[in-house]
């Protein structure tokens, strides 16, 4: 089964948390994206163990997940931290100013905005999967 995980940037710093679970939902919070996944993937063993400490069956979601991240734009320049977000905002097509004020969290990106980012991002990994080097 394919569990929908998302990301986003919260007061504390990052949440991660199931969006598609039928038995309720699974959390991860840190400092960084990084943090908050590994606290995700660490709640998600310790939910997957209540079940059999009960006498209980764990639920067929859970066994052998797919998961799938989706990122706000603040949590993937998180995870993206090698990347420039000045030269990034020019190579996407938008305003650096803003791209830092999303990157920081202190705005909220359009879906216009977003999917400009999203589309920048996957011809970024286009470029970079033709990379070859001697």
């Amino acid at each position: 089964m394919i569990i929908l995980v998302l990301i986003e940037k919260d007061e504390k710093g990052f949440s991660v948390y199931t969006d598609n679970l039928q038995h309720g939902t699974v959390i991860g919070e840190g400092h960084t994206v990084e943090e908050a996944k590994a606290d995700f993937f660490n709640s998600w063993e310790e939910v997957k163990s209540i079940y059999p400490k009960r006498g209980m069956k764990i639920p067929e979601e859970m066994i052998d997940p797919k998961f799938e991240f989706r990122y706000d734009v603040s949590s993937i320049f998180d995870e993206l931290d090698l990347i420039n977000i000045s030269k990034f905002a020019r190579f996407a097509g938008v305003n650096a100013s803003l791209m830092r004020h999303y990157k920081c969290g202190d705005f909220s990106a359009s879906r216009k905005q977003i999917n400009k980012i999203e589309s920048a991002l996957h011809r970024l990994g286009e470029k970079l999967i033709t990379v070859s080097m001697f």
